[in-house]
């Protein structure tokens, strides 16, 4: 099966699982995912928020996702930003967006209290 193929088989679920789970193979930490789908202004369907425990791990954390993602999945991100100082790192993928953080970053933006309103769903930490 080639990639065009493998993509549009892929529901939405599908992809937010492999997203999850390309941020635990780099141990990612306090990872959620918001649905969105529900509130009027969302900018997408769902986030998904995550932290490095350094600025070269949060790097590392939207690589791996992004590099799964394309090769796994035939999904490239449709826009990257945030890596020159890897404090915030956005990979969008249109449906859904991933938030890689490092701690202060995060504690200052507050995407979850931002979407407070949002359906919530945390993930374990990998040890």
């Amino acid at each position: 099966m080639n990639t065009e193929e493998r993509k549009e088989y892929l529901s939405t679920e599908a992809i937010n699982d492999l997203i999850i789970d390309s941020i635990q193979d780099i141990k990612g930490k306090r990872i959620v995912k918001l649905d969105l789908r529900e509130l009027d202004e969302a900018p997408t369907d769902f986030f998904i928020i995550c932290e490095g425990e350094s600025t070269t791990q949060v790097k590392a954390i939207a690589d791996n996702v992004s590099f799964r993602l394309k090769k796994e999945a035939g999904i490239p991100a449709s826009h990257v930003e945030g890596t020159n100082h890897s404090k915030w790192v956005l990979v969008d993928y249109f449906i859904t967006v991933l938030h890689v953080f490092y701690p202060e970053a995060r504690e200052f933006y507050q995407l979850e209290e931002l979407w407070s309103d949002a359906k919530v769903t945390k993930y374990e930490d990998i040890a």
